[in-house]
Order: C-alpha cells, then structure tokens, then sequence
C-alpha cells in the first residue's frame, strides 16, 4: 500500500500526538482535525482542519480523499450525553463519512476498560463479557461497534504511561498517599503500554503494505507489569515515594482508602492495585511492529515529565 493521505483524530491529545510524530516521523502525510486553532508547527506534512465529531460536515471533510482513518479521539470525562455525542454518535458519523468516501483501511482507539471490573487474568479477546461501568467506557464500546461496522482494526490497550500521562501516574500518586502499604502485596498484573510504542503500533497499522484484518485486539505490552514492580520503578526515579512491604491484603487497604478521601474512587483504585491483564501478543505479530523493552524500561525517558508534573501541582 502507497499511503497518501492519513485522516487523524485525536491529534492534540496524549496518544494523538505522539501517533502524529510517528506517522510524520514516516514522513506520511496527515490529515488532522483539531476543534480549535490548530497548534503552532507539527514537525510534518499535516493538513491541519478545524472542527468537530459532532458537527454535521467535519467527518466527511476529514475523509475525503483520504487512504487510512486514525481515529483517536474521545471524551473520557463529562456526563454521559457528553459522552456519548463523541464517543457513539460523533464515531458513528465518522465511520459513515470514511465509508462513504471509500477509505480503505480504518484503525480506531478504544480502552481495555470495556471490560469493566476485574479482576481478570490473562484474558483474550472478548473472554469475559464487556460490561462497562463509566459513561466513558460505555460510550466507547458502543462507538467500537460503529468503527468494526466500517471494518475497522479496534485497538484497546489497558493503561497508557509516558510524558503527557494524566491520570495513571497522578493517580498513584494520589493512591500512595492515602493507601501508603503495599498494596495486596503489589502481586497485581496490569496491562500496559507506553504512549510512544503504543503510536508506534499505531502507525504500522496505518502505512503496512499488507493491511491487518478487521477486529478487536488488545493492544498493551504483551508482558503484564506487577504493581509492586511499578511502584518500585516510580519511587527510584524520584516519581513517588517507595511503599513499604510486605504490604497488606486487599480489604484492609479499601479500609485505608475509605478513611482517606480524595478523587479516586474504589473503582479506579482497583484498576491498578488488583489483576486487570489482557493477552496482547497478536496485535504486535500481525503488524510487525516490535512491542519494544516494555513500560517500566520506558519509565527512564518520562521520569523528568512525572517529576516536573508533580512539582507544579
């Protein structure tokens, strides 16, 4: 496949931006649509479109013309209409638009979260049912339905680290604070990816000569990560403080993170500090693309980005 033209959503976000440096980096041109002045340079061949998902002339604007569909964007916050107008109706126009303009190869972002609450282990593809429990995650399987309608290949990593994290990171922050033992021992096995290798997959989808097929893969490292081994990481690059062991059972530290109140629910907390590993292999196999040393080796380049976050607050 010549890739001419890729159509990128999701461009200004955290995964969106570094999946625009790897397809520019290939010297692919993009197509990007942003809902505000586009940012000041790109480092590419971007085509910068100003609009939005849930406008009605944006998604068949972003299409036309274009060979791939990226679509990276979605609302992880908000209320649930909120949600759903991006997450469902904004990807239903768009899939409609990519169709119509005949697009031929279509990659979209969705969120192990899908899945709901754990714990789960080692789990393949669609092994337990998908029952979500956020307005985000709903909204977001419902869109994942649209987008392999279209014949989309459906990403969905677990948790999502490097410079630009937002809520993995902050949250164990936050955990530590208020749970401050190790916890359930750091036995845990979490998957996840570092934002950089998780774009680099992403392009390879988009520019492969030979397409993947259509479908849902779990796309984090394929080597689950302990907790214990996170914390472990963060603390000796200055990230967070260590934890001490051996650490305390399960149910001891919901008591803890109950007598100490913050933004993070019981829910959240659960999703890092209990089994939420999803089988991810295939995805790396099929694209050709090597998974690289995995999250924690990658933990060294973003360690300046965590410290200065934390600094400012």
């Amino acid at each position: 496949m010549t890739t001419r033209v890729v159509a990128l959503t999701g461009s200004t976000g955290f995964i969106g931006s570094a999946a625009l440096r790897a397809l520019t980096e290939q010297g692919v041109r993009v197509r990007a649509l942003v809902r505000s002045a586009p940012p000041q340079g790109g480092g590419g061949p971007v085509e910068w479109l100003t609009g939005d998902l849930t406008d009605a002339v944006s998604p068949a604007r972003l299409c036309e013309g274009a060979d791939v569909l990226v679509h990276l964007a979605s609302r992880v916050g908000g209320s649930e209409e909120e949600c759903e107008a991006v997450n469902s109706r904004g990807t239903e126009a768009l899939m409609g638009a990519a169709v119509r303009a005949g697009v031929g190869r279509i990659v979209h972002l969705s969120t192990a979260a899908v899945y709901g609450a754990g714990p789960h282990r080692g789990i393949a593809v669609d092994g337990v049912p998908a029952v979500p429990v956020s307005a985000a995650s709903r909204t977001r399987l419902a869109g994942e339905r649209h987008a392999r309608e279209a014949g989309a290949v459906v990403l969905r990593p677990g948790l999502v680290t490097g410079a630009g994290d937002r809520w993995v990171v902050p949250a164990l922050e936050e955990l530590v604070r208020r749970v401050p033992v190790l916890w359930d021992g750091g036995t845990a096995r979490l998957s996840m990816v570092d934002v950089g290798d998780l774009a680099r997959l992403i392009a390879a989808l988009a520019t492969a000569r030979e397409a993947v097929a259509p479908g849902v893969h779990h796309a984090s490292h394929p080597e689950p990560v302990r907790t214990g081994d996170l914390l472990a990481a963060l603390a000796g690059y200055g990230v967070l403080p260590a934890l001490p062991g051996p650490g305390q059972p399960w149910a001891a530290c919901l008591r803890l993170l109950d007598e100490h109140r913050g933004r993070i629910s019981e829910r959240q907390f659960a999703l890092v500090g209990q089994d939420h590993w999803y089988r991810s292999e295939d995805i790396w196999r099929l694209a050709q693309c090597p998974p690289g040393p995995g999250p924690l080796a990658r933990l060294a380049d973003a360690a300046d980005w965590y410290r200065r976050r934390s600094a400012q607050g």
